[in-house]
């Protein structure tokens, strides 16, 4: 063998040692370090129909349970959604009204499993609803002498953290 024959081999093999050494290198990162699982929110949109003659504060009672068990099934089913939106919508002779939202984590929802506590009721839905279709509705012959359901409101007094560093130190709304 020549000189030239001992050097090209000593290349070749230093070059598959090198690419052997990386590759395990990799491997064993891996096997130590493994990637992080990655999580997602689960996104519902739920529509329910007006039954005759039902009430405002019915359908409000219906969505709360069908939102409560969509939430809870939505954490179920899938161990990586770590947030989940829910839009409970109801429908009445062709008009659809969102009514509530809810939008909780899965730790929240793991301490308090209870929609009130989660949920956002929209305003106007029962106006929006009701308006001239049914007069013979529960809750339309009644709002001009009594008040609509209590329903919790957005909560909005936690603006702060929503502005950048910036605007909070200048104390820009």
């Amino acid at each position: 063998m020549t000189q030239l024959d001992i050097r090209q081999l000593l290349s070749i093999f230093s070059r598959r040692s090198l690419l052997l050494l990386g590759t395990c290198l990799c491997l064993s990162t891996q096997a130590i370090a493994p990637q992080r699982a990655t999580a997602y929110i689960a996104r519902v949109d739920l529509t329910i129909d007006r039954l005759s003659g039902e009430s405002y504060t019915n359908i409000v009672q219906r969505a709360e349970s069908i939102v409560r068990v969509s939430a809870q099934r939505s954490f179920d089913q899938d161990i990586l959604v770590t947030d989940v939106s829910i839009i409970v919508s109801a429908q009445n002779l062709g008009d659809i009204v969102p009514v509530l939202a809810l939008k909780v984590s899965r730790t929240q929802w793991k301490k308090y499993p209870d929609p009130h506590r989660w949920a956002t009721y929209f305003r106007m839905a029962q106006t929006l609803l009701f308006r001239g279709k049914d007069s013979t509705s529960p809750d339309t012959a009644s709002t001009s002498t009594s008040s609509p359901p209590q329903l919790r409101a957005p909560n909005f007094n936690n603006t702060q953290r929503d502005l950048n560093p910036i605007q909070q130190r200048r104390g820009e709304i």
